[in-house]
């Protein structure tokens, strides 16, 4: 699990594609390795990557050919920068929301503009994600924590201010780039919840046996 807060922004130090599935050697930059074990979780623009081998420069993880199938990590290139944040752990703050990095689908980038000092972006949605998104609530940006100002069918807007594009890859965005979202799982969770209490419930049919009588069944 993580938190949408970033910790560092590193880059793409090499790409190996191994039969089918990619292997990515990742600079970390100021992200702290020193409490990083083998078999650790960092997510790579909002992806779930497992640590295979490591330094206090860079990590090595293994993306499967589904992730590669789901994420924008398949049109990776060599030096593109990446948001980087380790597992939360007990004691972390949540300053963002849970984040499972587990990314939901593709949004892309319809638009952007000046706010003051802070820069608006239209993303696109996938249709079928549309309904996990809602006003004010909160959905994960290529790994970044982000609050949705406005919806518009599956079109949303977001703010970010100037802490937020100067530590994460946000302020190399352009129209047309393809971005990883992961929505809520709150929203998720609940939408489970409620189709889960539906399908169990009894059926109940106005069809009784004076019913049937009137209708000529039963004689």
């Amino acid at each position: 699990m993580f938190t949408g807060i970033i910790e560092a922004v590193g880059n793409i130090d090499r790409i190996e594609k191994r039969s089918g599935d990619m292997r990515l050697k990742i600079n970390v930059g100021k992200l702290d390795m020193s409490d990083v074990a083998l078999g650790d979780s960092i997510a790579c623009n909002g992806v779930c990557l497992t640590v295979i081998e490591f330094n206090q420069q860079t990590y090595t993880a293994d993306v499967s050919a589904e992730t590669l199938n789901l994420t924008t990590l398949v049109n990776i290139k060599k030096g593109a920068a990446v948001n980087l944040e380790k597992a939360l752990m007990p004691t972390t703050r949540l300053g963002g929301h849970l984040v499972s990095g587990h990314v939901d689908g593709l949004g892309e980038i319809m638009a952007i503009s000046s706010s003051a000092r802070s820069v608006q972006y239209d993303i696109k949605a996938p249709d079928e994600l549309a309904k996990y998104i809602a006003r004010k609530g909160s959905i994960t940006v290529d790994g970044v924590s982000l609050t949705v100002n406005e919806v518009s069918g599956s079109l949303f807007k977001l703010n970010l201010v100037p802490h937020t594009l100067k530590e994460t890859s946000a302020r190399n965005y352009q129209v047309g780039n393809q971005v990883n979202l992961e929505v809520d799982l709150l929203a998720r969770y609940m939408e489970r919840l409620l189709l889960a209490q539906a399908e169990s419930e009894p059926v109940h049919s106005n069809i009784d046996y004076q019913r049937l009588v009137e209708t000529g069944f039963v004689k």
